[in-house]
């Protein structure tokens, strides 16, 4: 586990140092309101655009990963559904609860692939990217809606198709995708231009995560936290490890699908949280703790994923 530890820990390192100039205001506040538009709309576009373009697809691969990621997604949804059920959350608390459950922090996650398993590895989290986020963002939205609204919410589902239309992610995502289905090898100037933005784009995301860390919101209730530290730190990558093994993937692309399960919740889910009514204090606790806590957890369920399926990680 120490290995584990110490390749995440630049990772960790780099989320504490954007906390720390966020407080001091190095450079300013507005910087750090504007990086976070930078990354999301040039920065992880252009890196995901390259990988998805370039990696090899295996149509067994995508098929097999599909059924992994979204039965674990599944998983942590009935979950959250049920232990709302039985600790009688208030619906706007059920539903934060709900998004620390099932959302993922799409940045912790490609860089830990990347920082443990190499290329491939950022490869292999590229294509879990494209599976996760319309399917997460439509099923959590949706649910969300029905929570608080009940059925009878008019223009859900076109509400739903803007948000994904115009994501930037997404769309890089797709392109991406488009480019590698028509075999195209290489993009003179565009891959190169990609290349070095998208080499930019994980360590500034990792210091905005950091940075939109709220030690104060921790002060929220305890149960709601554990909670949703259960079905996303337990149940989510549990789910995956279990599905892994019964379509047959290999050691590494199970515990880069577990690395998934296991990342705290996204940090956009503070977001979602107040403009759809949800509890925005518990949103915000769930998110700083479990960005705190997988610092530990993380190393744990990749060592005793490592173990039981019998793998060295170097």
């Amino acid at each position: 586990m120490l290995h584990i530890l110490l390749a995440i820990a630049p990772i960790f390192i780099l989320i504490i140092l954007g906390h720390l100039l966020r407080r001091g205001g190095i450079p300013s506040f507005e910087f750090w309101n504007l990086n976070d538009r930078l990354v999301y709309w040039v920065l992880f576009p252009a890196l995901l655009f390259y990988k998805m373009a370039t990696m090899e697809l295996s149509g067994d691969l995508l098929k097999n990963y599909a059924l992994v990621i979204y039965g674990g997604l599944l998983a942590a949804i009935v979950f959250a559904l049920l232990a709302g059920k039985l600790f009688t959350f208030a619906r706007p608390l059920w539903t934060s609860v709900l998004q620390g459950c099932a959302r993922h922090n799409t940045f912790i996650a490609l860089a830990i692939a990347e920082e443990v398993f190499g290329g491939r590895g950022l490869q292999l989290a590229t294509l879990i990217t494209a599976l996760l986020i319309p399917v997460t963002n439509v099923s959590v939205v949706s649910l969300i809606i029905v929570l608080l609204r009940g059925f009878s919410q008019g223009g859900v589902v076109r509400m739903i198709a803007l948000d994904l239309a115009r994501n930037p992610i997404l769309i890089a995502v797709g392109l991406g995708l488009a480019v590698n289905l028509l075999g195209i090898k290489d993009i003179p100037v565009l891959f190169d231009v990609c290349i070095l933005l998208g080499g930019a784009a994980l360590p500034i995301v990792l210091l905005c995560v950091g940075a939109n860390i709220r030690v104060r919101a921790m002060s929220a209730s305890v149960v709601p936290i554990i909670v949703s530290m259960i079905g996303k730190m337990l149940v989510f990558p549990l789910a995956i490890g279990l599905l892994a093994q019964l379509a047959g993937l290999d050691s590494e692309a199970t515990l880069v699908a577990i690395v998934f399960g296991a990342v705290p919740t996204a940090a956009g889910a503070y977001t979602l949280a107040r403009q759809m009514g949800g509890d925005a204090p518990a949103m915000a606790a769930i998110v700083t703790v479990q960005t705190t806590v997988s610092f530990l957890t993380l190393p744990m369920v990749l060592a005793a994923a490592a173990y039981l399926l019998g793998v060295p990680l170097q």
